[in-house]
């Protein structure tokens, strides 16, 4: 039996943390959500999770793709790329460090 080895033992459970947008987050992005139906924009949503990000994807009608999504990044390589929108390729339209400012400046008509 070799002598070097030794045995560690971890009985701390490693909480995960969860990813997810916060209340107030969820709240601006569900009542512009809510605003768009009522003007007939937007029909449906869903979420897309992952390790690095969370989307809020926008549906136009529920058979197609996602026209828009909404997202928050957990680990961006820049501050400004926190939360972006992105079209239905993925490509970037805009990106903001604040969520309530990319909402309120986002001219959602002309998007």
């Amino acid at each position: 039996m070799n002598k070097n080895l030794k045995l560690v033992v971890n009985n701390k459970l490693k909480i995960e943390e969860k990813y997810f947008f916060e209340k107030k987050e969820l709240k601006t992005i569900l009542d512009l959500y809510g605003k768009m139906v009522s003007e007939g924009s937007w029909k449906d949503y869903g979420l897309n999770i992952s390790s690095r990000q969370i989307g809020f994807c926008v549906f136009k009608n529920s058979s197609e793709n996602a026209k828009y999504k909404i997202c928050k990044n957990f680990k961006p390589f820049n501050e400004n790329l926190k939360y972006s929108i992105t079209d239905f390729r993925g490509k970037i339209l805009k990106s903001s460090h604040n969520l309530f400012l990319l909402i309120k400046n986002t001219n959602w008509k002309k998007l």
